[in-house]
């Protein structure tokens, strides 16, 4: 079942309730009017019966018997009953069908008006003095006409109560389909949004409400999207283009050495060569691997923590083995007062991966000039900082760096494959953390990773 037909229901069945409630306080309202006024025309017959009968004035004994034969008609069933309340109740052979707690009701009102009802009978008596008797007034009939109105006002509310309920599931039809209408617009337009045209975005509506935050957020997703399958794009392009080229090579020196007979010479050359760029596609395939593996390999059970400083010490030492002529300046000035300001919670091989990535980047781009690490850490989160005085990154190219095999324009003489950075970014961002990149064109480039300390 849709929603908007869920709605209209649920509010059918609101609306229902209510009604329903308010006929039941009709009915209740017009019984009760009904039986107090049955009662009132009961009451005034008893006491014109008693006046009729034990009125001394005969004057006043005909006045009253001629007012009920005028204005006082009959009532459906109307009985009269009156005896002394001296007799003996059992031995009377015209009683009324009451109970003797009835009698007993009267008796104490000592002149009031009692009620009874037995079924559609309505009783009303009145304890009557005369001289030095006391005499039992009681009169009884059927209240037909009352139970006849009442019928019908039941038939009435029943009838009112269907069309109102039709008339409000009528509307609440119309004023759901109304107020879905946008979400079903929505749906068309996304139905129409695929891999072939991912660039269709939802018509953004001005305001706050949900529709409107809906499609503002439907549309970041799509952008979000959009840029994810532009980089993969580009990611298997360059992969393509990356691999592609040693094995081009290997493939044209191998074909070349084996057109004809060459000397040993020309083929230790070719060797060589074939071995250069196998090197090549193994390097290569080893960045693939660790970029595909950086962005899966999510498993906290492995984390520990980790001193950031004796991290960096371990990176420069490596860092050092590996390119004897890179210089590392260490800046520790802003060390906190606590060594728990350096201790994150991570994997330290994949720590030591992404933050060896960004010191290398910043020793080969700077052609080995000194570079910059600088160390300090707040309350919250430890910051590293990697400046170089190298080539930098042109202003239009910046967005990119993150971007798999991206390299900058200007990094032509320097050898590279654009994992690096990527690879950082999908560790860090492992670790709940954020890297950044500001970069001037010829002046150099800084790094700045952020890291969460550790839980003390």
């Amino acid at each position: 079942m849709k929603i908007q037909t869920q709605t209209a229901l649920l509010f059918t069945i609101l609306a229902a309730a209510v009604i329903l409630l308010l006929n039941a306080v009709i009915y209740y309202a017009a019984t009760r009017d009904t039986a107090d006024d049955f009662k009132k025309r009961l009451e005034l017959r008893t006491i014109v019966a008693a006046k009729i009968n034990f009125e001394k004035d005969t004057s006043s004994s005909a006045a009253y018997n001629e007012i009920r034969e005028q204005y006082l008609e009959i009532l459906p069933g109307e009985r009269e009953y009156m005896f002394r309340a001296s007799a003996d109740t059992h031995q009377l052979s015209h009683m009324p069908p009451v109970p003797a707690s009835y009698l007993q009701e009267i008796k104490q009102a000592n002149g009031g008006t009692v009620y009874y009802r037995q079924g559609d009978i309505y009783f009303a008596g009145i304890l009557y003095h005369t001289g030095n008797d006391t005499y039992y007034i009681i009169k009884s009939a059927v209240n037909l006409y009352g139970l006849q109105a009442l019928k019908n006002l039941k038939r009435i509310l029943l009838i009112a109560f269907i069309g109102k309920v039709v008339l409000v599931f009528t509307v609440g039809i119309y004023f759901s389909r109304k107020a879905f209408k946008p979400f079903r617009d929505i749906i068309a337009r996304v139905k129409n949004i695929g891999v072939e045209n991912l660039s269709l975005r939802l018509t953004e509506k001005k305001g706050r409400d949900e529709i409107a935050e809906l499609s503002r957020t439907f549309n970041g997703m799509l952008d979000r999207l959009q840029t994810a399958f532009d980089i993969q794009n580009n990611f298997v392009s360059s992969a393509s283009h990356e691999l592609k080229t040693p094995l081009t090579a290997i493939i044209g020196e191998a074909e070349i050495v084996l057109s004809k007979e060459r000397d040993a010479g020309t083929y230790k050359q070719t060797l060589e060569v074939i071995l250069k760029e196998a090197e090549k596609l193994e390097a290569m395939t080893t960045a693939l691997l660790s970029l595909a593996q950086s962005g899966f390999n999510n498993n906290r059970e492995n984390y520990e923590p980790v001193r950031l400083d004796e991290l960096l010490y371990e990176i420069g030492e490596t860092i050092q083995r590996i390119n004897p002529e890179s210089k590392l300046k260490l800046e520790m000035q802003e060390l906190p007062a606590s060594m728990e300001g350096l201790v994150v919670m991570g994997n330290p091989q994949l720590l030591k991966l992404a933050i060896s990535n960004v010191i290398m980047n910043a020793c080969k781009y700077s052609s080995n000039q000194p570079v910059g690490i600088k160390i300090s850490s707040n309350q919250q989160q430890l910051r590293l900082d990697v400046s170089d005085s190298g080539i930098g990154i042109p202003d239009a190219e910046l967005k990119h760096v993150f971007v798999p095999f991206f390299r900058a324009s200007n990094t032509g003489p320097y050898k590279g494959y654009g994992v690096g950075l990527p690879l950082a970014l999908n560790i860090i961002r492992q670790h709940h953390g954020n890297i950044s990149v500001a970069s001037d064109e010829g002046k150099g480039t800084r790094v700045t990773i952020l890291l969460p300390l550790a839980e003390s």
